[in-house]
């Protein structure tokens, strides 16, 4: 993407977050804040940090997770244990906008930090906390992570091969959720802006965001009686639609989304009139019903062609069509390149690529901040935020904080 003369300022220039955050769902909503321009600042426990960051060394010694969900942000390790050091938070809260957690059942409470809490204390802080199931329920006081909340929510029922349920390989209940509550802060500091308000609570669980997710198929079930079984990489909504072996060792993906496109992928596509006209695949609800006859004679026709051909084929036809990558195939994809969606950001280690986010708004280029080393902005911040250095040198004797050893 090329650079602007005179880029518009960031969209959430001005706006300060602190964030309690572990793993991945709190992680993504900052960091989907931070690519926006807010100022994120992460408070980490000097013992380690985010947990995140212990996951896997294979970023030359930096987890994977850790660096995909964690650019852009200001780490301030701070021992949460002491008065001492909830002072501090406070002094952080005292100076920020939103404050994002995603700690464990009941943590919030321990700390004095709830929205009642802060409603007397930080009385304009837009407050948000991700959880696993969301108060008031049987299962609220229970940990939670991505797999668990699939689970429960029926996800993974419907993700695999029947007989064999699987977990969505992205851990989508976290993504979700974390993307969630970034809207919900933008809902809540545009509110503010227009109207006044003051602070607001926030709380987003896993759990409904994945029933949220599965909207379709609870809507299906609840009024067919009927459970859907996973399909692979098909849909028990529409068909055709899914993968097919080519002639070359290869993996096309081909699907219609109504009767229309289907008229168009029997007669031009596969050149077959009889089965555009067959009474089993008239309809959608027909072609779901009869699927494996119907993948059968697709099929039989992808393992005659190869995949170029086929896809040119689809193209020609109006017919949406893809070629199943794998992770390293991704990396090297033509489209990310063409469109230059690569990037360098600066890490502890070193400068790494990372993809642009998604959202392309004119004028803005969004800053693609550093990945910070844990403790690496602790003093420089409680600096800023006004402690001398005899109180952050007593901080650091008592090891309430701790800094980054460069």
């Amino acid at each position: 993407m090329a650079a602007h003369a005179a880029a518009d300022p960031a969209p959430l220039a001005g706006v300060t977050v602190v964030a309690l955050e572990q793993a991945v769902s709190a992680p993504m909503c900052t960091r989907t804040l931070a690519d926006l321009g807010a100022r994120v600042l992460k408070v980490e426990n000097p013992d380690g940090g985010d947990f995140a960051r212990h996951y896997d060394d294979v970023v030359d010694g930096l987890a994977a997770h850790f660096v995909w969900v964690n650019r852009g942000k200001e780490s301030v390790a701070l021992n949460l244990k002491s008065p001492a050091g909830m002072e501090v938070l406070h002094l952080l809260l005292d100076h920020a906008d939103v404050l994002v957690s995603n700690l464990a059942p009941g943590a919030t409470a321990r700390l004095g930090i709830t929205p009642a809490d802060l409603e007397h204390r930080h009385p304009d802080l837009i407050a948000v906390e991700i959880d696993g199931f969301g108060a008031g329920g049987p299962l609220s006081g229970k940990r939670a992570y991505d797999l668990l909340a699939q689970a429960e929510s029926g996800v993974c029922a419907v993700t695999g091969l029947p007989g064999a349920p699987a977990k969505p390989g992205p851990p989508v209940a976290d993504v979700c959720a974390g993307l969630y509550a970034a809207i919900s802060i933008l809902a809540m500091l545009s509110a503010r802006e227009q109207r006044g308000r003051r602070g607001a609570a926030v709380s987003v669980s896993l759990f409904d965001t994945m029933a949220e997710v599965m909207g379709y198929q609870l809507t299906y079930t609840r009024h067919s009686g009927i459970d859907q079984q996973p399909l692979g990489m098909s849909s028990p909504a529409v068909a055709p639609y899914g993968a097919y072996p080519t002639g070359d060792g290869q993996t096309v993906v081909l699907g219609t989304t109504n009767d229309g496109e289907w008229q168009r992928f029997a007669r031009e596509l596969l050149g077959r009139a009889d089965l555009a006209d067959d009474p089993r695949f008239r309809t959608n609800p027909d072609r779901v019903r009869h699927r494996a006859a119907l993948d059968a004679e697709i099929g039989a026709w992808c393992a005659s062609h190869d995949l170029a051909h086929l896809q040119r084929a689809a193209d020609a036809a109006g017919i949406g069509n893809a070629r199943y990558n794998t992770p390293s195939e991704v990396l090297v994809h033509p489209q990310l390149t063409a469109r230059d969606r690569w990037r360098r950001i600066d890490t502890p280690v070193g400068p790494i690529p990372a993809l642009l986010p998604p959202p392309i708004i004119t004028g803005f280029d969004p800053p693609m901040g550093a990945v910070p080393a844990l403790g690496e902005h602790t003093i420089a911040v409680l600096a800023e935020f006004g402690l001398s250095d005899d109180e952050i040198a007593l901080l650091r004797l008592h090891r309430l904080i701790a800094a980054a050893v460069p």
